[in-house]
């Protein structure tokens, strides 16, 4: 089908705009090279090789990843410095080692101390080393220890004491900037997560422990605040794609959303005054029920429609007012959902059909599980 138009696809699918993905990822380098500090872009959103070459420029170096299954696929094509950003869990310690033995860096990520037993147990071969990052919690309130705590440090101080393993960094997710609306609340949050990770920094150097610090998130790292040239590394994911939230948030403007969902009118419902369309849970996911003024995502050009609710593979959609024209929205025609979440859009589909203006260029098969 290259060469052809988007809207010759059957639906429900999930169109990328390579040009504005492309663009994205070079406005985040740039920053990130204008702050002196080393970019590790996360896979998470697209899980994709032809993405991952775009984020890394090429290089096939230093990503992130939340999944094994995500280490495994970019190990096998060709990808290194891996970072497993995940707090490592029991039952993958071995599959863990056995890519730290082949790759030439693997890193994992710990925030107890339970962890820190799993890898003793389990020492890896030819004299290679663990190589741990810290996870701290800066006020996001997930994963991680929290890095006004004593066992912070005390959990840091045994990674570094242990024989087989090296403290290679201190990791923080600012997820807390998904809180926010405009980048003066961004900043806020970015700063303080900054200063925390710095200080935790400080406490570190006092006891003779020297590593990379690094911090991330989309909206933080869009709108990077002076003080984050201090830090070794930053880890943003989302950015690549953007999405709704992002554009509620204030991280990026809708001309950054390189995303979109096809999606055609299956069923006219004047007695409900409502359409459907073929497009379920399956195909866009649940997330952002309530956040937006026009339901689950945004209908693109048509600001009075509100997708108000999907079944699995069922979407309802009404006007926020007044009743539907529907000579404006004959059977079979072609509606475009912006996703509120690009992340869990994405995770939905088994293959992205990448386009250039509009005209078909090819399709992108992201890895899937865990």
């Amino acid at each position: 089908m290259e060469g052809e138009p988007i809207t010759a696809l059957c639906t429900p699918a999930l169109v990328v705009d390579v040009d504005i993905v492309k663009r994205n990822a070079q406005r985040m380098m740039e920053r990130c090279e204008n702050l002196g500090v080393q970019l590790r872009p996360h896979m998470k959103t697209h899980k994709t090789l032809e993405c991952a070459d775009i984020m890394t420029g090429g290089s096939r170096r230093c990503i992130v990843v939340s999944t094994l299954a995500e280490a495994c696929f970019y190990a096998d094509h060709g990808f290194d410095d891996i970072l497993y950003a995940y707090s490592v869990p029991f039952d993958k310690v071995e599959r863990c080692a056995a890519l730290s033995e082949r790759l030439s860096l693997f890193q994992v990520l710990l925030d107890h101390r339970d962890g820190l037993e799993q890898l003793k147990k389990r020492p890896l071969k030819d004299g290679r080393l663990w190589h741990v990052w810290l996870k701290l919690d800066c006020g996001n309130g997930r994963a991680g220890v929290l890095h006004s705590e004593p066992e912070a440090l005390k959990l840091a101080q045994a990674i570094f004491d242990t024989e087989g393993m090296e403290l290679t960094g201190v990791y923080a997710h600012c997820g807390n900037t998904y809180n926010c609306r405009g980048v003066k609340q961004i900043q806020a949050v970015a700063q303080e997560t900054t200063t925390f990770t710095l200080q935790f920094m400080e406490k570190l150097k006092a006891v003779g422990i020297s590593c990379k610090s690094s911090i991330g998130s989309t909206p933080s790292c869009s709108h990077p605040v002076k003080d984050m040239s201090q830090l070794s590394e930053v880890h943003p994911g989302n950015y690549a794609f953007y999405d709704m939230q992002q554009t509620v948030i204030g991280s990026c403007s809708l001309e950054d959303v390189a995303v979109r969902l096809l999606t055609r009118v299956i069923g006219h419902c004047p007695h409900r005054n409502q359409l459907l369309i073929d497009c379920g849970w399956t195909g866009l996911s649940l997330d952002g029920a309530g956040k937006l003024p026009t339901g689950y995502a945004m209908i693109e050009g048509h600001p009075n429609l509100k997708l108000l609710s999907m079944t699995q593979e069922h979407g309802r959609v009404e006007p926020i007012s007044g009743p539907l024209d529907y000579s404006k929205y004959p059977l079979g025609s072609l509606l475009t959902v912006i996703p509120y979440h690009s992340c869990a859009t994405a995770v939905m589909h088994p293959v992205y059909h990448i386009h250039s203006g509009g005209r078909l260029v090819g399709k992108w098969i992201p890895t899937r599980g865990w």
